[in-house]
């Protein structure tokens, strides 16, 4: 087999820096360790109203059991008026990740 060996160089932009994948995953993780959203936060990161949440993501029993805080998850339901909802950031910017397609698929929402 032939092989060609060439030198090349790219100018990179002074204010651009190459990282490998893995220091960006690092990074983003990092970026959201510790964080907690409110329901605000969360109608911002996926671009819907708490109610379409509410009824496509929270509420159905299939993920219910995987979130709610009372049993292992990591959002807290609030159960009386005036409470606030909590996210773990992290671990729900992952559950939407991992789920996307499940919750997504039958949106009508445009």
């Amino acid at each position: 087999m032939q092989q060609l060996n060439v030198n090349l160089n790219i100018p990179i932009p002074p204010d651009t820096v190459i990282i490998s994948k893995v220091e960006l995953e690092e990074l983003k993780q990092a970026q959201l360790t510790g964080v907690y959203w409110s329901m605000k936060d969360l109608e911002l990161q996926i671009n819907r109203k708490k109610e379409w949440i509410k009824e496509n993501i929270l509420y159905p029993s299939k993920f219910r059991k995987i979130l709610d805080v009372d049993q292992g998850g990591f959002v807290y339901y609030p159960n009386k008026q005036g409470r606030n909802w909590s996210f773990h950031a992290l671990k729900m910017a992952e559950f939407l990740d991992n789920n996307f397609q499940q919750i997504f698929s039958n949106d009508q929402t445009t």
